[in-house]
C-alpha cells in the first residue's frame, strides 16, 4: 500500500469517528449555547422589552455589584489558597504511598462528592451552628467560654465550600505527582538535597501543571457557587450569584439578572483564559527545557 493510501485511509476512519460524534457535539453546543444566547439578548432589554444599555449601566453603576464582585473573588481565592495548603501536602502523601493504600485513601476523600451538596451543607450548619457538636466541643474542653461565630458568616461559607472542592482538587495533583519518575526523587536525594529540597526543586516542579489543573476547577467552579452560600452565608454573604437571585426573586428585573450573569460569564472567561495561558507557558517551558 502506497503512502497515499495509507493517509486516504487515516482521513477516512477520522472522518467516521467524526461523523459518529457528531449528533452528541451537536446536542451538547446546542444544550450549552442556547440558555446563553437567551441570557446575552435578555440583558440587552429593558422590563418593557426596548433594546437598550440600561441593566449594564444599571449594575455597573451600582456598588453592590462591584460589593458582590469583591466577595465572589475573596471567597474563590480563599478557597482556592485553603485547597493548596492541605490539598498538596495530602497529595504528596499519597503518591508517596503504596497503590492499594492511595487508593483505599482516595475513595474515602472522594466519598463526600457522592453526597448531594445540599446534604452536607446542611450537615455543616448543624455541626457549625452556636450549640453545634464544634462549638459544644471547644466549650467542654475549656478552649472558649462564650461560642464562636462558625455560621452565617463568611468563614462558615469558606469552610462548606472548601469541603466541597478539595477533593476535586487533591485528584490531579495526586495524578500528577503519581507520575513522577522515582528515579528522579533519588537521583535528587544521591546529590545531597534534603527532603524538603526534593520537593521544592523536584516535585513542585514536576507536578506544577497538575496543581494548576485543580487551580483552574478550584477557582472556576467557585465563582459560582450558589447554595453553599445561601445557607451558611445567612444572608450575610452576598457573591454575584446571591445578588442573580435577589434581583430575580425580589424585583422580578430579568434584564439586570441576565446582565449580572454576563459580567460572571465574562470573569470566569477572563479568569479561565488566564490561567489556561499560564497552563500553557508551564507546559512551554517543561518542553524546551
Amino acid at each position: 500500500m502506497t503512502a497515499a493510501a495509507v493517509l486516504q485511509d487515516v482521513r477516512r476512519e477520522r472522518r467516521f469517528f467524526v461523523s459518529l460524534a457528531a449528533p452528541a457535539l451537536v446536542l451538547v453546543g446546542l444544550a450549552a449555547m442556547l440558555p446563553v444566547i437567551w441570557i446575552l439578548r435578555q440583558s440587552f432589554l429593558t422590563m418593557g422589552g426596548a433594546l437598550s444599555t440600561a441593566n449594564y449601566e444599571k449594575i455597573l453603576s451600582s456598588g453592590l455589584t462591584w460589593s458582590g464582585l469583591g466577595t465572589t473573588l475573596a471567597l474563590s481565592g480563599a478557597t482556592l489558597s485553603i485547597c493548596m495548603v492541605l490539598g498538596i501536602p495530602l497529595a504528596l502523601t499519597l503518591a508517596s504511598t503504596s497503590t492499594r493504600i492511595a487508593n483505599r485513601v482516595l475513595i474515602l476523600i472522594m466519598l463526600p462528592l457522592w453526597t448531594s451538596i445540599l446534604v452536607r451543607t446542611y450537615g455543616w450548619l448543624v455541626l457549625l451552628r452556636r450549640d453545634g457538636l464544634v462549638n459544644s466541643t471547644l466549650q467542654s474542653l475549656g478552649l472558649t467560654d462564650t461560642p464562636l461565630p462558625l455560621v452565617y458568616n463568611f468563614t462558615g461559607t469558606l469552610i462548606g465550600m472548601v469541603h466541597y472542592m478539595l477533593p476535586l482538587f487533591v485528584l490531579p495533583v495526586y495524578a500528577a505527582m503519581r507520575d513522577i519518575d522515582n528515579n528522579v526523587i533519588r537521583a535528587a536525594a544521591s546529590m545531597g538535597a534534603s527532603l524538603w529540597h526534593c520537593v521544592r526543586t523536584v516535585v513542585l516542579p514536576l507536578s506544577a501543571g497538575g496543581i494548576l489543573s485543580g487551580s483552574t476547577i478550584v477557582f472556576i467552579y467557585t465563582l459560582g457557587f450558589f447554595i453553599t452560600p445561601a445557607i451558611l452565608g445567612g444572608g450575610k454573604v452576598s457573591p454575584i450569584s446571591i445578588r442573580i437571585d435577589r434581583t430575580l426573586s425580589t424585583f422580578q428585573d430579568w434584564g439586570s439578572a441576565s446582565a449580572l450573569g454576563v459580567l460572571l460569564l465574562v470573569l470566569v472567561l477572563i479568569t479561565g483564559g488566564m490561567l489556561f495561558g499560564l497552563r500553557w507557558l508551564l507546559t512551554k517551558g517543561a518542553r524546551d527545557a
